[in-house]
């Protein structure tokens, strides 16, 4: 194995330049902390990519699956899975102007929830002017239903200083049809929004291109 110089180790490029200077295989490798058999960090890191096809192929990909590649092991796979999963509770900084209409929410949301394989929900937070502030991954489950609780729900609205807000879910199994709690959690967000003087926009299901809008209270 060639020895990386120092000054170029990822770790040492991260405290020295930053983050948003560094490659994913880079970002991966700090990450990684150790190679194997002969590799670096950084080796098994672009390993990893080139098997998988890009970070965001790589952030879908269960842990048990990460383990079965060499130089992977079960701390290393769920260092992996958590920082994607942090990384996404976080939030994302949407691009784009207002949201116009719910195909717009499904846009803003789409790198975060269109292709996950477990089902996601996440709200988007905006300005008064609609303007897009934050999205935000609220909680990950299973395949089945992990709609989360409508207090949980404005709170993420109210700490990214939201005043207007739209709900988003994925549906794994690609059936867009709406079910009884999707309907029940737009009823009862409508209703808690207006209490707390913030302004729904509405809730909608995607999977990969596709969306539904989830019927909302009638007038």
């Amino acid at each position: 194995m060639t020895a990386v110089p120092h000054d170029q180790r990822p770790r040492e490029r991260l405290f020295r330049h930053g983050v948003d200077v560094m490659a994913d295989a880079e970002l991966l490798a700090v990450l990684l902390g150790t190679g194997h058999r002969g590799q670096s960090a950084l080796a098994v890191a672009h390993d990893l990519l080139a098997t998988f096809g890009s970070a965001g192929a790589l952030a879908r990909v269960h842990p048990d699956e990460l383990t079965r590649r060499a130089g992977i092991g079960g701390a290393k796979a769920a260092r992996i899975a958590a920082a994607f999963a942090l990384a996404g509770r976080v939030g994302v900084s949407a691009v784009g102007g207002p949201i116009a209409g719910l195909a717009d929410v499904a846009a803003a949301v789409g790198p975060l929830l269109s292709n996950a394989r477990r089902e996601r929900v996440a709200v988007v937070a905006c300005s008064h002017a609609h303007r897009v502030r934050r999205v935000l991954l609220l909680t990950q489950g299973s395949q089945g239903e992990c709609l989360a609780p409508v207090s949980e729900i404005l709170t993420a609205v109210l700490l990214a200083d939201g005043a207007a807000f739209a709900l988003a879910h994925n549906h794994p199994s690609g059936d867009l049809e709406p079910s009884d709690a999707d309907r029940a959690l737009t009823r009862q967000l409508a209703a808690a929004a207006e209490q707390v003087r913030l302004e729904f926009l509405g809730h909608v299901i995607v999977h990969g291109s596709r969306w539904a809008a989830v019927p909302g209270p009638s007038p």
